[in-house]
Order: structure tokens, then sequence, then C-alpha cells
């Protein structure tokens, strides 16, 4: 009796001691803890939509939305439609005029918060198509995060009279090369 009943304790001293160097394991737990996602697969994005066009630019356009306790930046974006493809911001220059450039560090986009890409405003400036883009064609773009993980997403095309972005110094711009001047870009709203 007294062998059995040490050879009891002895299991449960052993499976105690198994449970507990199982709680200093380094796998990684995401119970309750969203950081262990990669960000690609917390952001989701809404209302997309590319401007058709027959060659020359466009961008995407859309809602992407964080519900993460912590910030997530879009640092680069893809798409099989070019291949010069830029984040884009719109600022009034000194002169008063509404002028895009490449945004420095890309789009955070706050926890719990979103990022509206819209014309006139933040948008992905997709340069140099040569095929055209029609209005009912799906376009997918890929979003690289600032984790490294992306995130892609299918907008569709539609024909849209707004948005026609007047670029000054055109002569200058080679969209062949990727050579631009980021500095003449206008936009006419």
């Amino acid at each position: 009796m007294i062998r059995t009943k040490n050879t009891f304790s002895l299991i449960a001293v052993l499976a105690a001691g198994a449970l507990a160097l199982a709680g200093c394991s380094t796998t990684a737990s995401t119970d309750g803890d969203d950081s262990m996602e990669s960000s690609a697969t917390t952001l989701t994005t809404s209302d997309t939509w590319v401007k058709a066009i027959d060659s020359g630019m466009t961008a995407a356009f859309g809602m992407v939305e964080n519900p993460t306790d912590h910030d997530i930046t879009i640092v680069s974006a893809t798409t099989s439609a070019s291949d010069m493809t830029e984040l884009h911001e719109t600022l009034e220059n000194e002169s008063g005029d509404m002028v895009m450039q490449p945004i420095e560090g890309g789009f955070t986009i706050p926890a719990g918060g979103m990022l509206m890409l819209e014309p006139g405003g933040n948008h992905i400036m997709i340069m140099g198509v040569t095929d055209p883009i029609l209005a009912g064609d799906d376009v997918t773009v890929t979003l690289t995060l600032d984790d490294g993980s992306t995130l892609e997403f299918t907008a569709p095309a539609k024909d849209y009279s707004g948005a026609n972005e007047n670029y000054e110094g055109d002569d200058e711009m080679d969209m062949d090369n990727g050579d631009t001047d980021h500095d003449d870009m206008e936009m006419d709203e």
C-alpha cells in the first residue's frame, strides 16, 4: 500500500513539473494577444476601386481599417497593372496649388482607426499603365506592411470623371524608366 501511494505521489509531482515546464516554453500563443498575428491578418479593406484608364496613370482608392491596439504602417504597394506604384499624399504647396507627392514613411493607420484612400487625398498611385484598365476590370493590389507581411485586395475599375491629375512638366516625366519629378505633380479638383 505504501509503494502504491508513493507511486501516485511521484506521478503527481512529475505531472505538475511537466505542466510547469510547458508553461515556460517559447511556443507563441495568440490568446487575447493580437500582436502575435501579422498585421496583414488584422487589417480589412472595403469600398476599394481603381479609376479606369486607357494608359498612363491611375490610382487605387478605398478604406483600410486597423482594429488592433497598435499602429500599422503601409510602407509600399505593388500591382500587376504597372511596374511602378507609389503611396501618395496630396498637399497644398506654397502657391496654394494641390500637389501630389510620395509620402515619407508610408501610411500609418492608427490603432483602432482607419485610412481613407480617396481622390484628392491619400491614394495609391499606379504609374506607367500600358494596357487599358476598363470599367469592370479587377485590379489586384498588394500592400507591404511595416512588419514585412503583405495584404492583397482586388479593386474593381470604374469610370470616374474627377481626380484628373494635371502634371506640370509632363515633358520631364519619363514613365518608361520610372523617372518622375514629383515636385511638378499638381491636381485639378
